[in-house]
């Protein structure tokens, strides 16, 4: 029988993630203690490493990436305008 799926708080997850960093356990064990599949173990593991810069003051990809509203709204104005014109 398949168990339902569980929602796990912020607190615990960054709890298995440090223990997983630790290293003093392997992911067996940890999912032994914790009642967590090893690969989620190690995906929350990886995100915690992944973020981490964050932490101490980096700028996150995601933010770096942000696009600019300002252009943006501009080039649609731009391709939706030809459309207009000739509609008429």
């Amino acid at each position: 029988m398949r168990r339902t799926r569980r929602n796990c708080a912020a607190g615990f997850k960054a709890k298995v993630a440090i223990s997983a960093i630790k290293g003093d356990k392997t992911l067996a064990e940890l999912a032994e203690q914790f009642d967590v599949h090893p690969n989620q173990i190690a995906e929350w593991k990886q995100q915690l490493q992944a973020s981490a810069i964050d932490v101490f003051g980096g700028h996150s990809k995601a933010k770096a990436a942000a696009p600019d509203l300002k252009i943006l709204h501009a080039k649609i104005g731009q391709l939706t305008l030809p459309i207009l014109l000739t509609a008429n």
